[in-house]
């Protein structure tokens, strides 16, 4: 582990990282904002989801520092009379848990098919990009309105609730591997034909030995930059579903919910209820995608300097 360490610390990641303001508060807001998700529980006022805690009087209380506000909110409170800066974090917490999962899922599927794809290429190459394009060509937000049909229909709009979010997962999981599987293909495509590839051939190293354990490490800097962005697209597509109604239920908040439970309040006066969840949502898509675009330069050959 020291080893790992001082290896890290005379990398050229660690060397550029340094020397990037944008990159290193790119990384400490993220890094705040995820230990505040983590921490929820320990650090919120208030818990959004205890009954006890739900005041209806004071339902759309204006920010302490606006004239009706009070200190108890700091934030103020949304239409159901719960603390906007407590229901924000737990919020915060279901919006980065779909979205990590569901890039888990989506890589998951993505790599698999790349790597076969690109080490085998022929038919079984052309059968599984052609069923990306076809992936592609259907819009998520379709068929996310479909399944969500069918599944309120089936089991009903409460119980629905108590699946939201594995059922956002697996949607966006599934709707965005191609992104994934066109990746490691590119780069398997050009890993293949490098020597050491021919060499483990030679060596009698199977085909699984040789994609996972050869080829795949060497298209790990692709893939991890993939990831930091396609984080920040998951998270937008959560809160895009639940701002239509077919994520998470109104009980159970995420940053996307919270804009759409407020945005009919927003020109009678009750701006806090949408302005705050669509500023931190802003803050958090922010963060990650300035940590994908810096990894991106610096794991880009093409733009390294010694």
């Amino acid at each position: 582990m020291k080893r790992q360490w001082l290896r890290f610390k005379d990398s050229y990641l660690w060397y550029s990282f340094k020397r990037d303001k944008i990159a290193i508060l790119s990384f400490a807001v993220f890094v705040l904002l995820f230990v505040s998700a983590v921490l929820a529980p320990v650090i919120s006022p208030y818990n959004p989801y205890d009954p006890a805690n739900i005041d209806i009087l004071s339902a759309e209380t204006p920010p302490m520092w606006m004239d009706g506000g009070t200190s108890g909110y700091v934030m103020g409170t949304d239409a159901q009379g719960r603390d906007l800066l407590s229901t924000m974090i737990y919020g915060m917490r279901i919006s980065i848990t779909i979205g990590i999962f569901a890039v888990l899922l989506q890589s998951f599927l993505g790599i698999i098919i790349g790597l076969v794809s690109g080490y085998f290429g022929g038919k079984l190459d052309s059968f599984f990009m052609r069923m990306a394009d076809v992936q592609l060509s259907f819009s998520y937000l379709m068929v996310a309105i479909f399944i969500s049909a069918v599944l309120q229909a089936a089991i009903g709009v409460g119980r629905f609730g108590d699946i939201a979010v594995p059922f956002l997962i697996i949607v966006i999981g599934l709707a965005q591997w191609p992104q994934y599987a066109r990746t490691v293909r590119a780069s398997v495509l050009a890993e293949k034909k490098k020597e050491y590839v021919e060499a483990s051939r030679v060596a009698g190293f199977n085909s699984m030995r040789i994609m996972w354990r050869h080829i795949l490490p060497n298209c790990m800097s692709p893939i991890l930059v993939l990831s930091t962005i396609q984080v920040a697209n998951a998270v937008m597509s959560e809160a895009a579903l639940s701002f239509l109604g077919l994520g998470m239920p109104v009980t159970r908040p995420s940053l996307g919910s919270l804009i759409n439970s407020g945005f009919e309040y927003i020109f009678s006066g009750s701006w806090w209820i949408t302005a705050f969840p669509g500023i931190l949502l802003v803050v958090l898509v922010l963060a990650v995608n300035l940590l994908g675009d810096f990894l991106r330069d610096v794991l880009n050959p093409k733009l390294y300097k010694a």
